[in-house]
């Protein structure tokens, strides 16, 4: 996506509590993630399927061949915060295997047909990541 439309995207997201209204059937988060190589902060607005430990996000880059930098940027450095709504949020992201994302892609391939679109369109498999919220002693 052109970085001016995140800017749009993460701009009414903050003013409207979460909300953006080109996405009203999709909930979207802001994903804070640093550069793998470079160490820059970067926010990205993603879908998301809210779960009972975090939130699935999913690595579809529309369907493009290959997988999106934030997905790498999440590999090399999994603690990351996401803001949901007007709440900040620490999260651990892990890449699901099997069962696992089988269930969580199936599911967020029935809430929104995009994604099958997305599925149909790439040779990859396309990843499911987990950001399980971080909870601190104390």
């Amino acid at each position: 996506m052109p970085e001016d439309w995140n800017q749009g995207i993460i701009q009414e997201f903050r003013r409207n509590g979460g909300r953006v209204a080109s996405f009203r059937t999709q909930p979207l988060l802001l994903l804070h993630h640093r550069g793998a190589k470079t160490g820059i902060e970067r926010v990205n607005p993603l879908a998301y399927q809210e779960l009972d430990e975090g939130y699935a996000v999913f690595a579809s880059r529309g369907g493009a061949p290959r997988n999106p930098d934030w997905y790498h940027n999440l590999i090399a450095n999994p603690d990351v915060t996401i803001e949901v709504g007007d709440e900040v949020v620490e999260v651990r992201a892990r890449v699901t295997q099997g069962q696992e994302r089988e269930r969580i892609w199936e599911e967020q391939k029935r809430r929104n047909s995009g994604f099958a679109a997305y599925e149909r369109k790439t040779a990859r498999t396309i990843p499911v990541v987990v950001l399980e919220r971080v909870t601190r002693p104390g």
